[in-house]
């Protein structure tokens, strides 16, 4: 059971961040962005945001074998190379104590034009702020239909 309800608390905060989000969803290819959200949900630990961007993904018809193998997406040649670029990022940008290396960012910079990559930061950047929320408040997905 989730322990509190952000939105309905701090409203104006959750709509700036629900606003960060909405930019992110404008300027960025639907399809890459919830594979990046995705995989950050995944390293962060946010059910609710694993749940959401599987089914957003599966809603959009990328095939379940992909969707699966996000978690091992290293692993698999089902990515393209813009997909793997962005994960990589994510990854880094994600567990960021490391910092990004360099063979990252070249990897990244190769495929993403510079608004695209300052797009896609901002985006890591957002999924992670709202994976902290969701993981904080223990929020959860539906529970699933029988």
């Amino acid at each position: 059971m989730s322990r509190l309800a952000i939105k309905d608390h701090a409203p104006e905060g959750y709509r700036a961040v629900a606003a960060l989000d909405g930019y992110a969803r404008h300027h960025l290819d639907p399809v890459l962005l919830d594979l990046v959200d995705l995989r950050a949900s995944q390293l962060n630990g946010c059910a609710f945001c694993v749940d959401r961007h599987a089914t957003d993904l599966a809603e959009a018809g990328v095939p379940a074998r992909k969707i699966y193998a996000v978690v091992a997406w290293r692993e698999t040649d089902f990515f393209t190379e813009r997909e793997r670029a962005a994960l990589a990022l994510a990854e880094q940008v994600t567990q960021i104590s490391g910092g990004v290396d360099d063979e990252t960012w070249i990897a990244a910079a190769a495929v993403f034009s510079e608004r695209e990559m300052s797009d896609l930061i901002l985006a890591i950047g957002t999924i992670n702020l709202l994976n902290r929320m969701g993981v904080s408040t223990r929020l959860g997905p539906a529970p699933l239909e029988s």
